[in-house]
């Protein structure tokens, strides 16, 4: 047995309680792809005046392929619009939401950096806890902040 002992080992939830943390888990990575591409396409536009499916994969680091399956995804979704030699726009619901990940990830980053994590680690690890955080969690890193200030 590990040194900390047995001590430490959580006691199981209920399987209802678990299978739903684990559902949310599992919708969550299903929404975080769709927020991760609104969130770059909003970048791209607003800092290059376009979003190209080419550039959306390689700032991804996927295919180009995987890219087209995706923004077409968002297209029917209604977060995207995408113009054949014009790329990819947001529609007024994908502005919404690229606004709603954007400041969900400035808090999770802020929260880290107040913890006394570096910059740099701040911003890729809230690229994964920012899809995964609830609501309720949000408000309270808002609170801690706001306590801090």
């Amino acid at each position: 047995m590990h040194p900390v002992g047995k001590g430490l080992m959580a006691k199981l939830p209920a399987e209802g309680t678990q299978a739903r943390r684990f559902g949310k888990t599992r919708s969550a990575q299903s929404t975080a792809l769709h927020e991760d591409y609104v969130e770059l396409i909003a970048d791209l536009l607003e800092g290059e005046g376009e979003a190209r499916p080419t550039d959306i994969a390689r700032r991804l680091g996927v295919s180009h392929a995987t890219a087209i399956k995706s923004i077409a995804r968002l297209k029917r979704a209604g977060l995207a619009t995408a113009r054949p030699y014009r790329g990819v726009f947001l529609t007024e619901k994908g502005r919404a939401l690229a606004e709603r990940v954007r400041l969900r990830h400035r808090l999770v980053v802020d929260v880290l950096r107040a913890l006394g994590v570096s910059s740099e680690a701040a911003e890729a690890d809230a690229e994964g806890i920012e899809h995964y955080v609830s609501e309720h969690t949000l408000k309270a890193f808002a609170q801690f902040l706001k306590s801090r200030a």
